[in-house]
């Protein structure tokens, strides 16, 4: 997301199902890492270690639901941030995953319309502040929650700590 975009288009890099926690997300045995740029080395390294050589910038994560459940480690968004996700497309989210994740400046979505009808692989536009989703190549749109616009305005800042730094500036 540039700015205060509200529209996010990418690539479905990876389908999940349901209640992908923590723990799949990013391994807790990582969690002695600080560093937050080398969180993704250990991105879904458990159950599904081949996404994260398939995530190109900007590529979308589809899950089920209860994604981001489990612990609340702030490592599992952080390192699908660093790894360059662009969003998360769910039907729902555990609540401290998402609002870690709206913190850390990375969108996250509900959709269970969405959710049931994409494909890795697919080619998809959201746009947060309608809580739309389209696939430009079938013509298909779907139906998100729209986003708060005190979640869009973190989202467009970055995330917490810079939408902070630019209040108190």
């Amino acid at each position: 997301m540039n700015g205060a975009s509200l529209r996010l288009r990418g690539r479905v890099a990876a389908k999940l199902g349901d209640n992908v926690d923590t723990d799949v997300i990013y391994p807790g045995r990582y969690l002695n890492i600080t560093d937050r740029e080398k969180t993704p080395e250990h991105l879904f390294e458990l159950a599904y270690p081949e996404i994260r050589a398939q995530i190109r910038p900007g590529d979308f994560i589809v899950g089920g639901k209860n994604f981001g459940c489990g612990s609340s480690r702030e490592q599992a968004t952080a390192a699908m941030k660093y790894s360059a996700v662009g969003a998360v497309i769910a039907v729902s989210f555990a609540r401290i995953f998402f609002r870690n994740s709206l913190n850390l400046g990375l969108p996250v979505v509900v959709s269970e319309e969405a959710v049931a009808a994409l494909a890795a692989g697919d080619e998809v536009e959201i746009d947060l502040a309608a809580g739309c989703i389209v696939n430009p190549a079938t013509g298909a749109t779907y139906q998100a929650a729209p986003l708060d616009p005190r979640a869009i305005e973190l989202l467009a800042a970055g995330g917490l700590i810079p939408y902070l730094k630019q209040q108190h500036a």
